[in-house]
């Protein structure tokens, strides 16, 4: 399918070809099915343990777990929370919670209790499920927050809080009588939230973003356009948070395909590795930090990575560099990048066969329109025009959750706007420049700190990077960088400078010195948190 131009420079991706998952009675009601439909077929592994899981299991879990919620008193719209690393029970207890027409919001499990407390003072949920790393940091959080009526802990309980029960023990308490099937509450499918997911917060405590059952069912539907292979057919790795928007949202669309997908709590160097030599994993949901480490890790040459055919990278930006090393380095056939945010549900941009010129992050997906205007009076531009891109279409968020001012901002006459600087050329190919509020205002350029750390990334003694502004009294603000040396190597600010200074233009230069630390902090889904380096700033340690 291309693009299309509409007047006035509207972008269209073109219509849904499949209207298959809108035309169930509700979100629940098709992941049951699916799941039903798939039978005895390997659904799930977990790539620690090496437990294989079968549709029939997950569909049967699903059923009882239903019954169980409704038993403790969840009932249609209300909140599910849910606060664990990837595992089965992570997936079991979010399913669960659509089939009895429930809300489920995901929790970041680094979240400090000040941030627990602020997410689930924006959802409310009656019943949080949390595993054996988070339960007790929930079960403190909740007993000054009433609305919360029970605690279930995944794995193990903890013994002091009372109102904790365990997940195995109400699975297999003879007390909750439960039948084999299970109908959902037919739902009012574009008022009825799905799930509330946190924004990023790299500005500040995030947003719930609420997401309905019609967002994700017509996402799942513009997803089941063809694909090389049938996704029924592909094992695929992922150690994405799944409380995170972008690994919650692909665990929605790879489990209601029939995908066998292979997960890891955590990130862990041997165990990634292993896994896609163990499994033969064919494709991977990847997020630049370890787009980085199959570039440039040494201990990557020790495995067989060879039945990796596609790697798909979202979340932030990837260098054109970096890829070109991983298909040098493994022989990865095909490397797409994708654009989209958690209030847009999943993608609205992603890479295919036809497009994918280097640094772009593709065409428009089916059933989503895109413009660009002029971040400042709003005009509407042309191709090849920079400006703020904004979308609209069937995922575009309800709102954030209690919060009509953020949402009036971001939503306008139905259009997203992003807060991203990008463009599209002339075959509607688009391409994200930066954030509006993270360029770098030098002396009137306006500098993306992207591209200067794509461009530090392509030094072999540069493990990682991350570039801001540094205030200064007369050129407005300086681009500096924070880098981490790799192992061994002898680098200094001199040598970062002049490496830079030989390959860009004068605006671009690191005129505001350099700070070498050991890593960049980033959020889960490996997106810079340049707050946290402009803080380092004010409170300035010594180079090392």
């Amino acid at each position: 399918m291309t693009s299309q131009l509409l007047p006035g420079n509207i972008v269209f991706g073109g219509p849904i070809p499949s209207q298959v998952a809108q035309s169930y009675r509700s979100l629940g009601q098709y992941v049951l099915d699916q799941y039903k439909s798939f039978g005895d077929q390997t659904v799930m592994i977990d790539a620690v343990s090496g437990t294989e899981y079968s549709a029939k299991f997950m569909y049967d879990s699903i059923v009882r777990l239903a019954q169980i919620l409704q038993k403790l008193g969840v009932k249609h719209n209300d909140v599910v929370g849910l606060s664990s690393e990837n595992s089965v029970g992570f997936a079991i207890a979010m399913f669960a919670g659509f089939a009895v027409g429930a809300t489920v919001a995901p929790l970041n499990v680094t979240y400090s209790d000040r941030e627990v407390d602020h997410a689930i003072n924006l959802s409310k949920p009656k019943v949080i499920f949390a595993s054996k790393i988070t339960v007790d940091r929930v079960a403190k959080v909740a007993k000054s927050n009433k609305f919360v009526k029970a605690i279930i802990a995944l794995s193990g309980t903890s013994t002091n809080h009372p109102n904790v029960h365990s997940f195995s023990d109400l699975m297999n308490n003879d007390k909750f009588k439960t039948t084999p099937d299970f109908t959902t509450p037919k739902a009012n499918k574009t008022e009825d939230v799905a799930l509330i997911v946190c924004s990023s917060g790299t500005t500040g405590l995030p947003k719930g973003v609420q997401l309905t059952q019609f967002n994700l069912l017509a996402t799942l539907d513009s997803q089941l356009q063809p694909t090389m292979v049938p996704l029924n057919e592909i094992t695929l790795l992922t150690v994405i948070p799944w409380f995170h928007a972008f690994g919650c949202l692909t665990l929605i669309t790879t489990a209601t395909m029939g995908t066998r997908l292979v997960y890891l709590p955590k990130f862990e160097e041997n165990l990634f590795l292993s896994a896609i030599e163990k499994y033969r994993v064919m494709m991977a949901f990847m997020v630049p930090p370890l787009m980085v480490f199959l570039a440039k890790h040494p201990i990557v040459d020790k495995y067989d990575l060879s039945s990796l055919m596609v790697l798909l990278c979202g979340a932030a930006p990837l260098s054109r560099e970096t890829e070109d090393q991983i298909k040098e380095r493994i022989g990865v056939p095909f490397i797409r990048q994708g654009y989209g945010l958690s209030e847009s549900t999943l993608s609205v941009l992603v890479q295919n066969d036809d497009f994918c010129k280097p640094g772009s992050v593709g065409v428009l997906k089916v059933g989503i329109y895109a413009k660009v205007i002029d971040p400042d009076t709003g005009k509407l531009l042309g191709a090849n025009e920079r400006g703020e891109l904004c979308f609209k279409g069937d995922g575009i968020m309800k709102g954030y959750i209690g919060d009509t001012k953020s949402t009036q901002t971001a939503i306008k006459d139905g259009w997203l706007h992003t807060g991203d600087i990008g463009y599209y050329d002339d075959e509607f190919e688009f391409f994200i420049v930066d954030r509006i509020k993270e360029l770098i205002k030098y002396k009137g350029f306006q500098v993306p700190p992207a591209e200067i750390e794509a461009l530090l990334l392509t030094n072999d003694k540069i493990k990682d990077a991350a570039v801001i502004g540094k205030p200064d009294e007369e050129a407005g603000e300086l681009p500096m960088a924070f880098v981490v040396k790799q192992a061994n190597v002898q680098l200094t600010e001199d040598d970062v400078i002049q490496f830079v200074q030989e390959r860009a233009s004068p605006a671009k230069r690191i005129r505001g010195g350099v700070i070498f630390i050991d890593e960049i902090p980033k959020n889960p889904s490996g997106k810079i948190l340049r707050r946290v380096l402009r803080d380092m700033l004010k409170k300035p340690k010594s180079k090392l």
